[in-house]
């Protein structure tokens, strides 16, 4: 043998031994691992499947079918001249061939069955035209399509089938080497059951999962293997199919399994609130915000009218932005509408807060949107608006300024230490008793409650108005608390601040601005609750605004005596002397050598009163200036208050001028006559005398089938309705970030963050879910060992 082979010596044996061990080492360690961000939802944008490494390419074709084809229902798909006409695609396709996507980004065409399952020899022209290019022809798109599904044997036909063998896991190999019993799959679906139970509670009520030491001898191994336990307990069949009672490989309570149904219930939360939307028209709010691990987070609402006629305003994702330019977040906002199946076309309204912060990268990302689909009108939120008036008086007016200045240096003076909290609270408790005793007040529920001094915020919505009632109902405590620590205080320094914020508060002036802005800003926080509300509508905001404006100059002309009349009966009570109002004083800003005095009745009149009310309403012109574009002077004419006294037949034809997109040609003429139907029907029908706002109406006319007599007149109203009036859901959906992600729980990943939020914020929609979808998609979301049976079982 040796004169055919060459012996190797031993050394070099060992090292080629060695070599090839670490090169296997090499190979497990750079495995790669799948990444849910490869998964893109238009088909034009997709990495080809093979391109895959075969140890994931399976995932992979899990995650898309779990997706389904990309089908943008109501997308304004682009015409192209093809040969004498324009043509495009045509969504009734989407009907006829289930298999067939559509890319928004390469105006292409392609099978869904092919590109995950097409096999490799199959390179031919029109499949590489379904599967990487896209086919674009539409003149010839039928037949072409139904060239591509051919015959039984067919490269499309045979994807087909690859596609169902692999989503029927029972013939998979794995499960018939398994061959588990029938009664271990039922105790399987016992288990799995039980444990979405678990998985359900603590997203409804935003709980933690995750246990610190999640050990067997941990005496707290986190809510969700703690209620696990306590499920076990208390009822006996899920005792006999968990824990103990269960294989080790299969216990189904890893953090890897929490996670997939976790996805799984926000998923099926999603496609539910998709599914509501349809084909109707919708608007996006947007905003940003920091998490508790200064991570920045954009949320999107998006708001639409029901098939009940209802406005309905949903929360949608939560997604961390690296980068916050215009262009990233539109391209964050197009990837998430392509995975919704959504479509930027159907977008009539775009909403945000415009705070200084987010001005810039939000005015860019408005342009982009209006430069793809002009109707996707922008209205800047009129709640925060609303706050930029308050914020204006209380800084542009010197008396003013200074009066919030010492507000706040009040509530921290008396708030700065748990001591003096509790004295406040109980001084207040002992006055409230007093009072009852006396039978100057009366007790009833959710009245007396225990509270305390807030301190205002030019963010904070409401907050300023909320500070000064606190102070005004705890005016003697808060006097006493402050008596307290200028006689009892341990630093000199607080002493005579306190001692001097006494003068200041048992001063006239201080009275008499207390009570005007409370009853200022009374008027614009009721007005500010309003617009938060999630069914407002542009009209009704329009309505409220003139309201609150009219009051305020009504107050400016006919209220100046019944208010000082208030301030001179509170100053009594309180011993607070009262200045004859004819003496003079010299103007604020200057001292007495110059000579300039003015009498108290001037100050108090005309350089406080006049001007906080007249710089309120001037700030609320200046501020809802959009309120007189044409677009809202339009909408303002479908109000049905006092019997549709606003209709105007011109500016509702010009509406649907504005929204050309929304109506054809043909469409406006039919407009023209049905308008005068409507409104002489409208007026005459006792069902729609009690109709307040437009979003009243719009329900009225579902609930009496006038919206199936009156198409195009309804389609008005809901294009109205949906104009985004203020950002306050998606504030809303920042509080509840909070509660999800503390400072206790600021690991958790943005997926999970996310996922979390859909099904607490949609509570509503979540709990009226069937779990047994949420099993079937868990299931098929992996190959799992053990299959589910039957749900009859």
């Amino acid at each position: 043998m040796e004169r055919f082979f060459k012996s190797i010596p031993k050394n070099i044996e060992a090292r080629t031994s060695s070599s090839s061990d670490a090169s296997t080492a090499a190979q497990k360690k750079s495995r790669v691992e799948f990444d849910p961000s490869d998964i893109i939802a238009d088909p034009g944008l997709r990495k080809p499947i093979e391109e895959y490494d075969i140890g994931i390419r399976d995932q992979v074709r899990r995650e898309y079918l779990l997706m389904g084809p990309c089908q943008p229902i109501g997308h304004n798909f682009p015409r192209k001249q093809q040969g004498k006409d324009l043509r495009s695609f045509k969504e009734v396709w989407f009907q006829k061939f289930d298999w067939l996507e559509y890319s928004v980004e390469k105006d292409g065409a392609y099978c869904f069955y092919c590109y995950l399952f097409k096999q490799p020899r199959s390179e031919k022209p029109r499949i590489d035209a379904f599967t990487k290019t896209g086919f674009n022809n539409w003149k010839k798109a039928i037949e072409v399509f139904t060239e591509h599904v051919g015959g039984v044997n067919s490269n499309h036909n045979n994807a087909r089938r690859h596609c169902e063998d692999f989503k029927n896991q029972r013939q998979s190999v794995a499960h018939i080497f398994s061959s588990h019993s029938k009664e271990m799959e039922i105790a399987y679906r016992a288990r799995v059951t039980a444990v979405l139970r678990v998985v359900r509670f603590l997203l409804l009520q935003g709980l933690a999962f995750r246990g610190h030491d999640e050990s067997s001898s941990s005496t707290n191994r986190g809510n969700f293997l703690e209620m696990l336990n306590w499920y076990e307990t208390g009822v006996e069949s899920v005792g006999l199919v968990i824990n103990e009672n269960a294989l080790e490989n299969n216990q189904m309570t890893s953090p890897q399994i929490q996670k997939e149904l976790v996805r799984v219930c926000a998923e099926e939360t999603m496609r539910a609130i998709i599914d509501e939307i349809g084909d109707s028209h919708f608007s996006i709010l947007l905003d940003e915000s920091c998490d508790k691990s200064i991570k920045e987070q954009m949320a999107v609402i998006v708001r639409f009218v029901n098939k009940k006629g209802q406005v309905i305003e949903r929360f949608l994702v939560v997604e961390h932005v690296v980068d916050t330019s215009a262009t990233s977040l539109k391209t964050a906002l197009d990837g998430f509408f392509a995975r919704c199946g959504l479509s930027i076309s159907r977008l009539r309204g775009q909403g945000y807060d415009g705070a200084s912060n987010m001005k810039g990268k939000f005015n860019g990302l408005k342009a982009l949107i209006l430069n793809e689909n002009s109707f996707a009108f922008y209205v800047h939120c009129f709640a925060h608006q609303l706050q930029l008036v308050v914020v204006s008086v209380a800084k542009s007016i010197l008396a003013i300024s200074d009066f919030f200045s010492y507000v706040t240096m009040i509530v921290n003076i008396v708030g700065a230490s748990c001591k003096r909290r509790d004295a406040l609270l109980q001084k207040h408790h002992d006055k409230i008793v007093e009072k009852l005793e006396k039978c100057e007040i009366f007790s009833g529920r959710g009245q007396h409650q225990e509270t305390n001094l807030a301190r205002p915020g030019d963010t904070r919505w409401g907050s300023h108005y909320t500070t000064l009632i606190r102070l005004f109902t705890m005016w003697e405590s808060v006097l006493e608390v402050l008596e307290n620590v200028c006689n009892d205080g341990n630093v000199a320094e607080q002493r005579g601040v306190a001692s001097g914020l006494i003068q200041r508060m048992e001063s006239f002036e201080f009275i008499l601005i207390l009570h005007l802005m409370i009853k200022v800003l009374g008027l614009t926080n009721d007005l500010s609750n309003a617009l938060q509300q999630k069914d407002q509508n542009i009209v009704n905001a329009m309505g409220l605004i003139v309201t609150v404006k009219e009051l305020m100059q009504d107050l400016r002309e006919n209220g100046w005596a019944t208010f000082l009349q208030e301030v001179r009966s509170f100053c009594v009570a309180m011993s607070v002397s009262v200045p004859n109002m004819e003496d003079s004083i010299p103007v604020r800003g200057r001292s007495r050598r110059g000579g300039q005095l003015v009498t108290y009745y001037h100050h108090y009149h005309a350089e406080i009163f006049i001007v906080v009310i007249d710089l309120l309403i001037a700030e609320m012109n200046n501020r809802f200036s959009e309120t007189s574009t044409e677009l809202l002077r339009c909408i303002a004419c479908l109000d049905p208050r006092n019997s549709f006294s606003r209709f105007d037949h011109g500016m509702l034809v010009r509406l649907a001028q504005i929204y050309s997109g929304d109506f054809s040609a043909s469409d406006h003429l039919i407009l023209k006559e049905q308008l005068r139907i409507y409104i002489h029907d409208m007026r005459r029908s006792s069902d729609f005398s009690s109709c307040h706002d437009l979003a009243s109406l719009a329900v009225k006319m579902v609930q009496t089938d006038k919206h199936l007599t009156f198409p195009l007149v309804y389609r008005l109203i809901e294009l109205a309705l949906i104009l985004p009036v203020a950002t306050a859901t998606v504030e809303r959906a920042f509080s509840a970030m909070n509660i999800i992600k503390t400072d206790l729980r600021n690991k958790i990943g943005d997926e999970w963050l996310n996922n979390m939020m859909v099904c607490y914020i949609e509570r509503e929609i979540f709990a009226k879910i069937d779990e047994e979808i949420i099993l079937q998609c868990f299931q098929n979301m992996q190959n799992r060992r053990i299959q589910l049976p039957p749900r009859n079982h």
